[in-house]
């Protein structure tokens, strides 16, 4: 089989993280995430994982070592990756970040979609951030404005996919599946 390489983005709690665990579980994908790199640097200096953390430290990684320094990161673990035939690659947020990936084959992108009130009600119920489910609406608003989230909504335009999550879980996974379909279809 030709790998695969699925990148996945979107807004803050748009469904990305299900999307990718659904990838993993049914379809044996190997996951890469570009905040895993961050909540360990944090974890490791003994720092809350805070979006704002998180933001702080993606910008301070990509002003000092380059603007596609996580990507890069990313670029390398899949490279040297020859036991999957399918990998998922979570939290693509830059034009920069897909750059790195665009011109591997068999890439391709999917962006999740969800209004911001159903993506907040999400966030608030979550448990990945510390401070998740204590943020205000207007925090969550304010949380789009920070540079990491502002850059998301051009790669919609360069998406294969995209898929509405605003249904159910299992409209969710059907969605993922259609798209794998159509991707066995052109693997062909």
């Amino acid at each position: 089989m030709k790998k695969i390489i699925i990148g996945v983005t979107g807004e803050i709690a748009s469904g990305k993280d299900t999307v990718t665990q659904y990838l993993e579980e049914k379809y044996s994908a190997k996951k890469y995430r570009f905040s895993d790199t961050l909540r360990g640097v944090l974890s490791e200096l003994g720092l809350e994982e805070t979006r704002l953390n998180l933001h702080n430290l993606s910008t301070a990684l990509r002003h000092n070592y380059g603007e596609n320094i996580l990507a890069q990161g990313i670029q390398l673990r899949v490279i040297r990756d020859t036991s999957a035939d399918l990998i998922v690659i979570d939290g693509i947020r830059r034009k920069y970040d897909m750059d790195f990936f665009v011109d591997f084959p068999g890439f391709v992108l999917i962006y999740v979609s969800a209004p911001i009130e159903l993506r907040y009600e999400r966030i608030t119920k979550r448990h990945q951030n510390a401070d998740d489910q204590t943020k205000t609406f207007e925090e969550f608003q304010a949380d789009h404005e920070r540079e990491t989230e502002t850059t998301i909504l051009a790669l919609k335009e360069q998406a294969r996919f995209v898929i509405e999550n605003t249904g159910s879980l299992e409209d969710l996974r059907a969605s993922i599946d259609k798209v794998l379909e159509e991707l066995e279809v052109i693997k062909n």
